[in-house]
């Protein structure tokens, strides 16, 4: 049977991880209803999926599960939708005047793609050379996290983090690798359990060949 068009392009689209748009993709009433709010409707909307794919909600396992799983939705794995969650950054001036490459490797991180909320997980490389300006090392940390904890696309992430970065620490001179294992790739699809998808954003000083091979050596 031939797959209507509308449908072939939608699941084009999921199997390509085909990015729209640099910042995520938000309605105007995004944050209108309180987190309680949003909790209480995906809970509705959940039961009615389990209830649609035959599970028993009276079983004491099951019954639980919808608001379970609405508040790790929107407390949890999605927090980072909301700008409120937004880490404060604190930069300081650069007074040992460091003029080097600063790099903060194997930073842990776990988000979900947008094309069919199944996780994505694996590590941030950052580095960056002072312009004036030094940032706390567990802020580096708490912004890949927060970009990572909403349904993501890979490039948007890496983009995300290295645009925050420049912004916060007024320079360029940023570098961001990311590495990961997608489970809509390992778990369904191709079902390839094995592979890996890298991406890189850099500007300023990194833009040297040589300043961007030396980050990659002290990487690996």
């Amino acid at each position: 049977m031939e797959i209507p068009i509308e449908k072939k392009h939608i699941d084009d689209v999921g199997d390509n991880h085909v990015m729209t748009s640099i910042q995520t993709p938000m309605t105007p009433d995004a944050f209108d209803k309180t987190d309680e709010e949003k909790i209480q409707i995906i809970q509705e909307y959940f039961k009615g999926i389990m209830e649609t794919l035959g599970l028993d909600l009276t079983d004491d396992s099951l019954k639980g599960t919808p608001y379970r799983f609405a508040k790790m939705y929107v407390k949890e794995l999605f927090s980072g939708l909301d700008p409120k969650n937004k880490p404060s950054i604190s930069v300081f001036d650069n007074k040992y005047q460091y003029s080097k490459m600063l790099v903060e490797k194997n930073i842990s991180f776990e988000s979900a793609c947008e094309h069919h909320f199944l996780p994505m997980r694996g590590k941030v490389n950052v580095g960056y050379i002072s312009n004036g300006k030094v940032i706390g090392l567990s802020k580096i940390n708490r912004i890949v996290e927060y970009y990572g904890k909403r349904p993501q696309v890979q490039e948007r992430m890496t983009i995300q983090i290295l645009n925050e970065l420049q912004q916060a620490l007024n320079t360029k001179s940023v570098i961001v690798v990311v590495d990961a294992e997608h489970l809509c790739v390992s778990s369904r699809g191709i079902k390839d359990p094995t592979s890996s998808t890298v991406t890189m954003e850099y500007g300023g000083e990194f833009l040297k060949e040589h300043e961007r091979d030396t980050f990659i050596k002290l990487c690996n």
